[in-house]
C-alpha cells in the first residue's frame, strides 16, 4: 500500500518532520520561504494532505485547484486563514492544534502586559540608544498591576490560563466578557466577575486582553467606538488575532492618550505591521511569538502529527474544526 503525500508548507520542528518523513512521502519546505497562493493551488491536486499554518492563506482559489487533498492538517490552533466552507463542499476535513498552546500564549500575554505596564519596550529602546541619563523618580513611571481590574474579552482556555498568572501571581481582579458565564469553579477560584455586554466590561477594566476567534463577529470588535468606550488611561492587550482590533482607531487612542499603551503580538495582515503603530512608543509590537517555545512548538507538530496518522487509518480526527 503507498503512503499518504503530505506537503508541510513551512519548516516545523525537526523532532516533527522526522516522524512525519517515516510513516508518510512527506515534501518538506527546506528553504522555508511562503509558498504563493498558485503553488498551494496545484498542490491540492498533487498531495494527499495539505500541512499549512496561519501564515497560508488557503481560500477558495487555492482549495479549487484540485481534487486530491482530503485533510488540511492546520498547525496552529486559529483557522481564520482557510475558507471552511469551501473545504467542506469538497469534502475535505480541516484540522488544528488546540490545547497545546494555551500556556504558551499566556505567558506571552503577561509579557506584553507587564511591558507595557512598566513601559519596558520605551526604557529598552532609549538605553540601546544612548539617551539614558540615569535613575530619576519621574522617569518612565508606568502603572502597578496589584488591585488592577484585568478584562478578559472572550473566557476559553489561554484567557482562563492569563487570568490565572494575573490573579494569583500579580494581584489582579478579573472580569470577562462572553457569550456566556463560565464555570463556576473558575469563576470562584478567580473571584471573576461576567460581563453579558462588551461595553460594560471595558468601562471597567484597567486593562482589556483578548482572546477571541478571527473573523466573523469578531472581525474589528474592537473598533472607534469600543476603543472610546475603554476607561481613560487604560491598556489593550492583543494576542488573538490581528483582525479583531481596528488599529487606526487604536493608533489615534494611543496617540491622543487616551490609551495609556498597547501590546500587539498578532496583525490583520501579518508580516505587515499596521504603518500607524511603527512610529509609536506607547505600544509594544512582538512579532507573533504566541507559541514560540520549543517544547510548544513541537507539542503543536505533534497534534498535526497525530490528526494526519488518523486520517491515514480511517479513524475519528482528534481535532476536527467546522
Amino acid at each position: 500500500m503507498s503512503k499518504l503525500k503530505v506537503l508541510v508548507t513551512r519548516r516545523w520542528p525537526e523532532a516533527v518532520e522526522r516522524a512525519l518523513a517515516e510513516e508518510f512521502d512527506v515534501t518538506l519546505n527546506e528553504s522555508d520561504v511562503p509558498m504563493s497562493q498558485q503553488a498551494l493551488a496545484a498542490a491540492m491536486a498533487e498531495y494527499d494532505v495539505l500541512c499549512p499554518t496561519v501564515s497560508d492563506r488557503i481560500d477558495a482559489d487555492v482549495i479549487a485547484g484540485g481534487d486530491r487533498v482530503k485533510l488540511i492538517a492546520n498547525y496552529g490552533v486559529g483557522f481564520d486563514h482557510i475558507d471552511l466552507a469551501a473545504a467542506k463542499a469538497k469534502n475535505i476535513a480541516v484540522t488544528n492544534t488546540p490545547g497545546v498552546l494555551t500556556d504558551a500564549t499566556a505567558d506571552i500575554a503577561m509579557t506584553l502586559l507587564l511591558m507595557t505596564a512598566r513601559r519596558a519596550g520605551e526604557g529598552e529602546r532609549e538605553l540601546r540608544a544612548g539617551e539614558w541619563s540615569g535613575w530619576r523618580p519621574t522617569h518612565l513611571i508606568g502603572s502597578a498591576l496589584k488591585g488592577k481590574v484585568l478584562g478578559l474579552v472572550g473566557m476559553g482556555r489561554i484567557a482562563i490560563a492569563t487570568a490565572r498568572r494575573a490573579h494569583h501571581g500579580f494581584g489582579m481582579r478579573v472580569a470577562y466578557y462572553g457569550r456566556r458565564e463560565c464555570d463556576p469553579a473558575v469563576a470562584q477560584e478567580l473571584g471573576a466577575t461576567f460581563h453579558p455586554d462588551l461595553n460594560g466590561l471595558l468601562r471597567e477594566a484597567d486593562f482589556v486582553s483578548l482572546h477571541v476567534p478571527g473573523g466573523g463577529e469578531t472581525a474589528n470588535l474592537i473598533d472607534a467606538d469600543a476603543i472610546a468606550v475603554m476607561k481613560p488611561g487604560s491598556y489593550l492587550i492583543n494576542t488573538a488575532r490581528g483582525g479583531v482590533v481596528d488599529h487606526e482607531a487604536l493608533a489615534d487612542a494611543l496617540r491622543s492618550g487616551h490609551l495609556a499603551g498597547a501590546g500587539l503580538d498578532v496583525y490583520p495582515a501579518e508580516p505587515q505591521v499596521p504603518a500607524a503603530l511603527l512610529g509609536l512608543e506607547n505600544v509594544v509590537l512582538l512579532p507573533h511569538l504566541g507559541s514560540a517555545n520549543s517544547e510548544t512548538r513541537e507539542a503543536m507538530g505533534m497534534c498535526a502529527l497525530a490528526n494526519v496518522r488518523a486520517y491515514a487509518s480511517d479513524k475519528e480526527l482528534p481535532n476536527p474544526v467546522g
